[in-house]
């Protein structure tokens, strides 16, 4: 199979009769097995909060450097809030973009005796004092995608034989999606610089936007990097490492990386990750014998690291290893 641009899917037509729906749920599967990526059309997501949180973004990033820092991520144990150009590494190389990350918003959990270590990662969002609508818009935003993600779940797991609920036990309660609000200035001249080294997600699905006319996402394909720049009224959706696990490597996560934009532009791009509670362990899906058959086993990352089986442990070793100076300040028990 040769492959020039990922597949478009339309989400709606999970809900135009049971004959389209299956073959909704029929071309989801077969873009997740071959590929790990998608373009996802007609996912009902008002267009009103989609300019609204791009332009929230954008004003955020346009924010005095010493608000942007008031918020800073070595603020928080929980590794939440704003990163400076220069302050994330991936795939051992330095990532050319500034962001400010949101989790759910809870209470921050005691580290002590028999508390799992993943739990440091459970707190509050640092908000920015001069936008006070920034908080409202991205609640909205992360429940509506959310819906939109538990939806592609239930599909993937009806898909592959699996019953619908497959994995509501592990998101119901205490689901731990995270934003990201990216900006990438511009670097490469016109040689491509790093935006984001090649990795593959850790979670379970991402759903990512990215400002209208925009490109420089990059997918990796039987060997070669395929281009994935924004195609209006879509989200890019890709398959995590936990997906993966669940299905002994039908499902695929995919290597991905972003290229930095040309000098003198910049780029906006917002990933959301939907992932379990950090205790829970993804269920292994009662895949049908035909994908059974078809299923790789679990790929390596760069690092050479293995896929945790509980969400937390994942998660944890993503950030001590992406944010030293987080680490430095509030966790060097951990190192």
């Amino acid at each position: 199979m040769t492959l020039d641009t990922l597949p478009v899917i339309d989400f709606s037509r999970l809900d135009a009769g049971p004959a389209e729906a299956a073959r909704f749920r029929d071309e989801l599967r077969a873009a997740m097995h071959e590929v790990g990526f998608l373009y996802l059309a007609g996912h009902g997501i008002p267009q009103d909060l989609t300019d609204a949180i791009l332009e929230v973004s954008r004003r955020f990033f346009e924010l005095p450097e010493e608000e942007k820092l008031a918020i800073e991520n070595v603020h928080s144990p929980q590794f939440r809030g704003y990163t400076r150009v220069g302050g994330e590494l991936t795939d051992g190389g330095i990532d050319w973009r500034e962001q400010i990350d949101i989790g759910v918003e809870r209470d921050a959990v005691e580290p002590g005796p028999g508390v799992a270590e993943y739990w440091r990662l459970e707190g509050p969002n640092l908000w920015p004092a001069a936008l006070p609508e920034m908080r409202e818009i991205v609640s909205e935003w992360t429940e509506r995608l959310s819906t939109v993600s538990l939806a592609l779940l239930r599909a993937l797991a009806v898909s592959l034989g699996a019953p619908e609920d497959t994995f509501d036990a592990a998101f119901a309660a205490r689901a731990f999606p995270v934003l990201k609000i990216v900006r990438y200035p511009g670097e490469s001249n016109p040689e491509p610089k790093q935006g984001v080294g090649s990795h593959r997600d850790g979670g379970v699905l991402t759903l990512l936007l990215v400002e209208p006319g925009k490109g420089g996402l990059q997918v990796e394909y039987q060997g070669k990097w395929i281009d994935a720049p924004q195609v209006p009224g879509t989200f890019v959706v890709n398959i995590g490492e936990m997906l993966e696990l669940a299905t002994n490597g039908y499902l695929k996560a995919t290597l991905h990386r972003v290229i930095s934009p040309l000098r003198g532009t910049d780029r906006i791009s917002l990933p959301f990750f939907y992932n379990p509670a950090l205790d829970a362990t993804m269920p292994q899906l009662a895949v049908s014998p035909e994908f059974q058959a078809k299923a790789r086993g679990l790929s390596v990352d760069p690092t050479n690291s293995p896929i945790l089986e509980t969400y937390g442990d994942n998660a944890l070793r993503y950030r001590l290893r992406a944010h030293p100076n987080v680490v430095a300040e509030h966790h060097a028990d951990l190192l």
